[in-house]
């Protein structure tokens, strides 16, 4: 888990922003009480935050989030060595990649993409496009790896292992680096993408994506049934649909959020089972509510240290670097003074 052997970083701004107040649907920054107030006050009101109580609960309910994140990394190093000892896997095999796991035309994409001449217009021909926001879909599983995988995800759900939260807004899922598939799925998995990501996304570190963060998020009726909107953490975003039998929750994509218009165009895709949406982290999206069944889906976080130790994606400042573990959130130490003037994105940081 490290970067030209620097081990990766956090940033400070994980304590104090973009925490999430379910029941208004808020993202907030967090200081203390009165900064809050301030800042948020009349957002809050806006959405139905109304008496003085109602304030009070808002500001429980955002400590407690910020305690949280404080206990996360000690939390989720504790689970993991749980889990490593003690759950027995019902498909032990799902947890390294192999290729009979991968769609036959993912294999493909990936060998025009690394092919002599390989451009982005040969490399679109492959993919399905929509709109103009850069948003993509390819297969990338086969329907046997998604069912077997799903099955392995409820077998560890039904089991009494300790479970983390996927992230502040998913309830429901699973944190893939607890069940110790980082380094034999994972990392395989987004080198493959690298020449897709390369020839898609240039400016955001596409070619030199060298982290991640991936976890399993589940909608059913009874738990989690929608998302609202947001960005990610995360330079370049892959979000497979898994399965299993659901209807409508149709994700929905607006504005890039370092883009944003006065009036944002909303655009609606379907999931379609085995395969994968590419996006850029910062378009801003959410999931809408499932009608019936349940849907599961692969969400991996793409990061490149090279961009992001310029400016944080979650609170556009300098990184205030923090010790994390394994990955962390892609930030690295710099090695000397960064050059941003440099043009090959991929060797700043």
């Amino acid at each position: 888990n490290m970067s030209a052997g620097r081990p990766f970083r956090g940033c400070a701004c994980f304590f104090t922003d973009n925490i999430f107040v379910g029941r208004f649907g808020l993202h907030v920054r967090y200081r203390d009480g009165p900064q809050l107030r301030r800042d948020h006050g009349r957002a809050l009101r806006e959405r139905g935050c109304r008496s003085e109580e109602q304030f009070r609960e808002v500001l429980r309910e955002v400590e407690a989030e910020v305690q949280r994140r404080k206990q996360l990394i000690h939390q989720s190093v504790e689970r993991r060595a749980i889990i490593s000892k003690c759950y027995k896997p019902k498909h032990p095999e799902v947890y390294t990649l192999q290729d009979s796991f991968l769609a036959p035309e993912f294999l493909e994409i990936v060998r025009f993409c690394t092919s002599p001449g390989a451009d982005l217009q040969g490399l679109l021909s492959y993919l399905e496009s929509f709109s103009d926001k850069r948003i993509y879909r390819l297969p990338v599983f086969t329907e046997e790896f998604c069912q077997a995988f799903v099955d392995e995800l409820e077998n560890f759900e039904q089991s009494d292992m300790p479970k983390g939260r996927p992230n502040t807004m998913n309830n429901y899922g699973v944190l893939l680096n607890e069940l110790g598939m980082d380094e034999p799925f994972l990392t395989p998995l987004r080198e493959r993408l690298l020449p897709v990501t390369a020839l898609l996304y240039p400016e955001l570190g596409g070619a030199c994506l060298d982290s991640h963060k991936a976890f399993v998020v589940k909608y059913s009726l009874h738990e989690d049934l929608d998302l609202s909107s947001h960005y990610d953490n995360a330079e370049v975003t892959l979000n497979v649909s898994l399965g299993k039998e659901f209807t409508e929750g149709n994700l929905y994509f607006g504005d890039f959020n370092q883009d944003p218009s006065p009036v944002p165009r909303y655009i609606e895709v379907e999931h379609v089972g085995g395969r994968g949406l590419l996006h850029r982290g910062g378009q801003i999206h959410g999931a809408l509510p499932i009608a019936s069944g349940q849907r599961w889906n692969l969400i991996v976080w793409m990061r490149s240290s090279a961009i992001r130790n310029q400016l944080c994606p979650m609170c556009h400042r300098k990184p205030q670097l923090v010790e994390a573990e394994g990955f962390g959130d892609g930030f690295t130490e710099p090695l000397q003074e960064e050059e941003p003037q440099t043009v090959d994105v991929c060797a700043l940081g």
